[in-house]
C-alpha cells in the first residue's frame, strides 16, 4: 500500500460554477453561495450553474436520456479527463477504471402520482399496486433511475470502458469510493482510476425524504457552523471527479501532478454524544495528518454533530484555516468527500496549502478523513 497516488485531473461543478479555478476563487472570497430560497420554499437549495452541456456531452440524444444528476456527473467526469489530458486518448480510456458514488436516481413523478391517486380508491390496493408496478415501471426495472447508470453513461459518452464500481450509502459512499480507488493504486492492483460522484438537489422527492427525517434547514442561508440548535443542511446540486494515477503511470505519459492523495480513513460509529469527536480523533491519526494548514469540512450543519466536529477540529488543527464545504457548494451527500478532495488538490496545486485535511461526517452515519499533500 506504499505507491504514491497522484491527482492528475479535476472536474468540478456546483453553484460556484465549473472548474477548479472558479471554486478556488469562490473559496477565497468567502461570500455566501448562490442560493435559491423560492423554488422549494421554505427549503433553500444551492442550484446548479448554467451549463453548456454540449461541451462534454456532444450528442443531444445522450443529454435527453439523462436526468440532471447524470448530466452533472458525466459533465464533471469529462472535465476531469480534459484536465488530465486523457480526453482524446482512446487507448488509455479503454483500460481506465471507474469508481462512482451515487444515490438512487430521479423518480418518475407522473407514475408516482398516478399510482398514489389510484391506490386511494382501489378495491384491492395490493393487487392494484402489483399491477401498476408491473406495467408502469421504466425499462430500468425501477421507479427511480439506478445509481450505476451514471457509470454507464460515463462509459458511453467518454469511452471509459475499464472495470467500474458504484457505491451507495450517502456520505460514506463518497469516502469509500476514494478509499478503494486510492488503495487499489497504492497496492499496485491498477495504475489509473477515475473517481467521483454527482448529486441533484433540485428534486422534490429528495427534499421530502430529508424533511421527513428532520434534516433540512429552512429559510435563508446561514453558515454551516452557525446554524445552532435548529441545525439542518442545505442541499446543493454538484458533481466532482478526480483522475488518480500511480506516480510511474503519470510520469510515463508526461502528466502534470496536482497533488498526492496520501491516505483515506473511514469509520462508522454508533451516534451517541461524543462519538463523532472520538471517531475524528482516531481517523486523524489513521490518515497520518501532522500539521495541516487547511481543513475542508463536509459538516452538514445538523445539530449536535456539527458542533462536535467544530470543537474536535479546533483541537486537532488549532492552527489551520477551516472552511465548511456547505458554505461553498451546499451539501451533496455522496459528493461531499470527492468534492473536498478535489478542492484540496486544487489548493495544493496552487501552492496555497502544504497539507490539507478533508473531513466528512455523515448526517446519519459514517465518518471520513483524507490527507492531501504536494505531489
Amino acid at each position: 500500500m506504499s505507491r504514491p497516488v497522484l491527482v492528475t485531473g479535476l472536474g468540478l461543478v456546483s453553484c460556484a460554477g465549473e472548474g477548479i479555478a472558479a471554486h478556488l476563487a469562490a473559496l477565497d472570497l468567502e461570500a455566501a453561495p448562490r442560493t435559491d430560497t423560492e423554488a422549494f420554499a421554505p427549503y433553500p437549495v444551492h442550484p446548479a450553474p448554467p451549463i453548456a452541456w454540449d461541451g462534454q456531452i456532444p450528442k443531444r440524444s445522450d443529454q435527453r436520456q439523462m436526468e440532471a444528476w447524470q448530466r452533472l456527473g458525466v459533465y464533471a467526469a469529462g472535465l476531469a479527463l480534459d484536465d488530465a489530458g486523457l480526453k482524446e486518448d482512446a487507448a488509455r480510456k479503454q483500460a481506465l477504471h471507474l469508481v462512482v458514488a451515487a444515490g438512487g436516481g430521479e423518480r418518475d413523478y407522473a407514475v408516482d402520482g398516478a399510482i398514489l391517486t389510484g391506490l386511494r380508491d382501489a378495491p384491492d390496493p395490493g393487487a392494484y399496486l402489483n399491477e401498476r408496478l408491473q406495467n408502469d415501471l421504466r425499462p430500468t426495472l425501477f421507479l427511480a433511475q439506478l445509481s450505476n447508470l451514471l457509470a454507464g453513461n460515463i462509459a458511453i459518452v467518454h469511452g471509459v470502458t475499464g472495470a467500474s464500481r458504484t457505491f451507495m450509502g450517502e456520505e460514506s459512499a463518497g469516502v469509500d469510493a476514494l478509499r478503494i480507488a486510492q488503495a487499489r493504486i497504492a497496492s499496485g492492483q491498477i495504475e489509473a482510476i477515475l473517481v467521483g460522484g454527482s448529486y441533484s438537489a433540485e428534486r422534490p422527492d429528495v427534499l421530502v425524504i430529508h424533511e421527513m427525517g428532520g434534516h433540512l434547514a429552512r429559510g435563508s442561508y446561514r453558515p454551516v457552523f452557525e446554524r445552532g440548535d435548529a441545525g439542518g443542511f442545505i442541499l446543493g446540486s454538484c458533481a466532482a471527479f478526480l483522475m488518480l494515477e500511480s506516480e510511474s503511470h503519470a510520469v510515463a505519459r508526461g502528466a502534470r501532478a496536482l497533488a498526492r492523495l496520501d491516505r483515506v480513513a473511514s469509520d462508522r460509529t454508533r451516534r451517541v454524544p461524543g462519538s463523532v469527536a472520538g471517531s475524528l480523533e482516531v481517523l486523524w491519526r489513521q490518515a497520518g495528518l501532522v500539521d495541516p494548514d487547511r481543513v475542508l469540512s463536509g459538516a452538514t450543519g445538523l445539530a449536535p454533530i456539527t458542533v462536535e466536529e467544530r470543537d474536535a477540529l479546533a483541537r486537532l488543527a488549532s492552527g489551520a484555516r477551516v472552511r465548511a464545504l456547505g458554505d461553498l457548494i451546499g451539501h451533496g451527500l455522496e459528493v461531499a468527500a470527492p468534492f473536498g478532495a478535489a478542492l484540496a488538490a486544487g489548493l495544493v496545486a496552487a501552492g496555497t496549502a502544504r497539507e490539507v485535511a478533508v473531513t466528512t461526517v455523515g448526517h446519519r452515519r459514517g465518518e471520513g478523513v483524507l490527507r492531501l499533500l504536494p505531489a
